[in-house]
């Protein structure tokens, strides 16, 4: 095929939004579809320190038998610990393109394998179902927006551990101080 015929091809198919053209027995494009649109991160990236990541693994007693999602990952740093100190397998999840190829970079640079993967995409909308522990370094608003979704979608005794931040009327189980930050930990309850 000609580059003009490919040209006036991908044409027909933008302006029907399904198409195909064919050769002889075969097909050469079959249906087009949109990006999907991404809005901007709610937060802006500031990384935990790690003295804060350990207390937070910590208090949620992380074990090689958890599944551990950081919410809002960043550079990976509480996916990689987690599965680096505590053998966890951790799973990051970011709206923002750059952190999640940081944060792949630095479990690549771990040599960490299948233990931790990385997901682009808003974490109001992303699966979360098999994690034993949450992670958050959000906002308190950010938090209650995300409690309902953490009720629903968690099992009953699957730990959540906010770095700075609480969920306004929902008290914490425990909560310490590490250096000038708080950390809080919850529990989804029983039914």
């Amino acid at each position: 095929m000609h580059r003009r015929q490919f040209i006036g091809a991908l044409a027909g198919i933008g302006a029907a939004g399904l198409g195909y053209a064919a050769e002889p027995g075969r097909i050469l494009l079959a249906q087009a579809q949109a990006a999907p649109v991404r809005r901007s991160p709610d937060v802006i990236f500031v990384p935990t320190p790690n003295e804060v990541v350990d207390k937070m693994l910590d208090m949620a007693k992380v074990t090689a038998k958890d599944v551990v999602y950081d919410l809002g990952c960043g550079d990976g740093r509480i996916v990689i610990t987690a599965a680096q100190k505590y053998g966890a397998r951790s799973v990051g999840i970011d709206i923002d393109p750059t952190r999640i190829k940081e944060a792949q970079a630095n479990a690549k640079a771990a040599k960490l394998g299948d233990k931790v993967r990385f997901i682009e995409a808003d974490l109001f909308d992303a699966d979360i179902g098999e994690a034993t522990v949450v992670t958050l370094y959000l906002l308190t608003r950010l938090n209650e927006k995300l409690k309902p979704k953490l009720l629903k979608e968690l099992k009953p005794g699957t730990r959540i551990v906010s770095h700075a931040f609480d969920m306004g009327d929902w008290a914490p189980e425990q909560k310490a101080q590490v250096a000038a930050s708080n950390v809080y930990l919850w529990r989804i309850p029983k039914s």
